[in-house]
């Protein structure tokens, strides 16, 4: 439920006016949502679920993308301050995570767990995270949340009558309840339908928008493509790499790049192709050719030179590893 803040007065912690997301180039200060992991390693025994990674998410929304059971879950409890790092630091505002009660105050969390009361409904579940963050006015904040997750209508039903999705989205609402300048998510769209899940990418960037560092997990990749600005790829326990998810496949040098290619005459180009040194290999099939090219630009410089030369057209070329799963899998085989 993103956790219980210290005790304090209503003057001591004051919520931002509701709407605050939406206001035009409101930022806050990076100061406040800054988490940084040095070296981080966790380990059970002889099981290393982290290994020696190392990172820094600002404001803006970062997609932690890896197989179940890469490590994922543990990175993002060691964020919260729910389990302590084996080895390395961990920060949120400069401030170690393990520990720390006071962290609460500035993170949001929803685990992969659903841990919810379903005797409680969704109005009595938000307040109650509401009033252990002791906001000074807790109903309003949960009135807030909930609306933020279009929640107003099932409210005041009890959680175990809810679908998935809208379990998923009570949690969300008590993560949100004190406007955290960091937000962290576990697998944050399972069991919604589009509808919901559309809602839930476009609240999370303007969560962003407003200054917020929103870290969510997922192994659906196509959802890590739709939302992220920043993708973090964690296999394995280790940061196998970082960046915008076109850009990570075009660093990756030695990968072949895969084309699907129709023409008028695909034989006659397949031979004419292995002698090109950008290709890395050629087969012919029913529906045209595939190429696995070593070098992305030179194949697209050489192909249409060879094509006016062997005086054949060239009616498809489609780059057919482009998405984010070629990259997953990449990197999952490596």
């Amino acid at each position: 439920m993103g956790g219980p803040a210290p005790s304090q007065g209503p003057s001591e912690h004051r919520r931002r006016p509701a709407g605050v997301e939406e206001r035009s180039g409101a930022r806050r200060r990076d100061t406040t949502n800054t988490v940084e992991l040095h070296r981080v390693s966790r380990w059970y025994g002889n099981v290393v679920a982290v290994n020696d990674i190392t990172m820094t998410l600002g404001p803006g929304v970062t997609g932690l993308l890896g197989p179940n059971g890469a490590g994922k879950t543990t990175l993002l409890h060691m964020m919260a301050g729910f389990l302590s790092p084996s080895q390395g630091k961990v920060t949120v505002a400069g401030m170690p995570t393990w520990r720390n009660p006071e962290l609460y105050r500035t993170i949001g969390l929803v685990s992969d767990r659903e841990a919810a009361h379903g005797f409680l409904t969704a109005w009595q579940f938000v307040l109650a995270s509401a009033r252990l963050h002791r906001l000074p006015d807790p109903e309003e904040a949960a009135r807030d949340a909930l609306a933020q997750m279009e929640m107003q209508d099932a409210q005041h039903r009890r959680i175990d009558t809810f679908s998935k999705g809208m379990r998923q989205r009570t949690r969300v609402a008590a993560a949100l309840v004190h406007q955290p300048d960091v937000l962290l998510l576990d697998e944050p769209f399972n069991g919604m339908d589009p509808r919901q899940r559309m809602h839930m990418m476009n609240l999370l960037q303007r969560k962003a928008d407003a200054g917020a560092t929103v870290l969510f997990s997922s192994h659906i990749l196509e959802e890590v493509a739709q939302v992220s600005g920043t993708v973090q790829v964690i296999v394995a326990g280790r940061l196998a790499a970082s960046g915008d998810y076109r850009t990570i496949r075009r660093l990756m040098t030695h990968r072949p790049h895969v084309f699907a290619i129709r023409s008028t005459d695909d034989r006659q180009l397949a031979i004419a192709l292995m002698a090109e040194p950008a290709v890395a290999g050629v087969d012919v099939g029913p529906s045209g050719l595939t190429i696995r090219a070593g070098d992305y630009g030179a194949f697209a410089r050489a192909l249409p030179k060879i094509a006016v030369h062997e005086g054949i057209r060239v009616r498809q070329v489609t780059p057919s590893d482009e998405s984010l799963e070629s990259v997953f899998a990449y990197l999952v085989a490596s």
